[in-house]
């Protein structure tokens, strides 16, 4: 029976514990029914996904078996001593993994909170909790976004099953292990082999026992299953993977592997927790990426901007032309360009000199504008213009003159011909 205390899940014998998923590890956890024949637990956060059930099995009378679901933790523990004994084992284990395990994926962490319920179950038998020499295995698993850490001491097993394909993913710390590493045995002849429920490497035996751990990375629509040895010493891994493919939820998943390993004759309590990975994170880090470079690209182009509106700025306060205005030539600060509607250029001052009195071609550019260095050189060209423009009055002027002087029609000085004649005569014959 699983009580509330100080927000902890305190664990009895013949219990198991499955603890609802919170913000953080170690706190709300709510108890949830015993029942003496199977115990099932199952729920969904926004990336996981879950569905557990624990049974008895046909020969056993109790079940030592116990499971920690508090996501994105999960954790099953078979227990190992007997009556009294196994069940409280696995019980301790999941109780300190509860307490102790890190709040994100980092194996290392996990691995020291599965060697933590290793003293604890050995401190346990030492203090009348349980039996002397009582154990337990512990595979246990921790999801963060993509990524999966994973601890594990005993011969509970956990399986990927990663686009229709089971692997498994634990080593068994088993003798049977041993004669299959070596070649002496094959897998299927470990499931029926005389010594297969001997345990090289469990929770309770050593002081010094470390736990096996490592990270993997996982991906959305990847199912986990963690199973103690009564599963997967009476159902061969290809079953459990038509299985596993076959069922559409994880709650479907784990009845019908307990179901499959009851039907094949149910020796052991078996446990089954399984797994979806409904969300592995890697969208919304690349909707949070896209959105970075968004941003960082609209300031880096808004920098750009700023950098070409100063540029501008400054060419325009430096920029000097001359233009007509209103028939005479005018200063103006600034260039002759409208952009977005806004006039680069304002008027700076008016001058006598026409535009008229200029040369078309001047006249032509002055309707363009015509760009100077600086105001005083506009200023000069001006007074060049004007100078130029007086010029050609002057010489226009004494041409007028010249022209002028050399036709005289005065009364005194007739210009016509006959102010020009002589008279003469002649005498007839003298």
């Amino acid at each position: 029976m699983l009580k509330k205390h100080n927000n902890k899940p305190l664990l009895h014998r013949n219990s198991h514990v499955s603890v609802e998923p919170t913000s953080s590890p170690g706190h709300d956890t709510i108890p949830v029914k015993n029942r003496s024949d199977a115990e099932t637990a199952t729920g969904s956060t926004a990336r996981l996904s879950w569905g557990v059930r624990s049974d008895v099995g046909l020969v056993r009378s109790h079940n030592e078996d116990s499971f920690l679901v508090r996501a994105p933790l999960f954790a099953v523990c078979d227990g190992m001593g007997g009556h009294a004994a196994g069940e409280v084992a696995s019980s301790i284990a999941v109780q300190t993994l509860a307490d102790q395990a890190p709040l994100e994926a980092d194996d290392v962490l996990l691995g020291a909170a599965v060697e933590a319920a290793n003293a604890a179950v050995i401190q346990g038998a030492a203090e009348g909790k349980g039996k002397i020499g009582m154990g337990s295995t512990c595979t246990c698993l921790l999801i963060e976004d993509d990524r999966m850490a994973i601890a594990h001491v005993g011969d509970s097993r956990l399986y990927l099953l990663h686009h229709g394909t089971l692997v498994r993913l634990t080593h068994d710390h088993s003798y049977v292990e041993e004669l299959v590493d070596a070649g002496e045995i094959t897998a299927d002849e470990a499931r029926v082999h005389p010594s297969r429920s001997v345990i090289t490497r469990a929770l309770g035996s050593d002081p010094d026992m470390y736990a096996d751990h490592f990270t993997l990375n996982i991906a959305t629509e990847d199912r986990l299953i963690l199973c103690s040895d009564g599963l997967s010493s009476m159902v061969e891994d290809s079953e459990i993977e038509a299985i596993a493919v076959s069922s559409t939820t994880p709650q479907a998943a784990a009845d019908n592997l307990v179901a499959t390993a009851l039907s094949a004759g149910g020796h052991d309590n078996v446990t089954v927790i399984v797994v979806d990975v409904i969300d592995d994170g890697l969208e919304e880090q690349r909707r949070k990426k896209r959105r970075r470079t968004i941003l960082y690209v609209t300031a880096v182009a808004l920098v750009i901007i700023a950098a070409l509106v100063g540029l501008l700025a400054a060419y325009v306060q430096s920029s000097w032309y001359i233009a007509d205005h209103n028939g005479t030539v005018g200063i103006y600060h600034g260039v002759n360009y409208t952009v977005f509607g806004l006039n680069l250029s304002q008027l700076d001052m008016t001058t006598t000199v026409e535009t008229s009195d200029l040369p078309q071609t001047v006249q032509d550019d002055l309707d363009r504008g015509i760009m100077m260095n600086s105001e005083d050189d506009a200023r000069k060209t001006i007074e060049s213009y004007r100078a130029q423009i007086d010029q050609e009055k002057t010489d226009a002027a004494e041409t007028a003159g010249k022209s002028t002087e050399g036709t005289d029609t005065s009364p005194d000085n007739p210009a016509t011909p006959e102010g020009n004649t002589t008279s003469s005569s002649t005498s007839g014959g003298e």
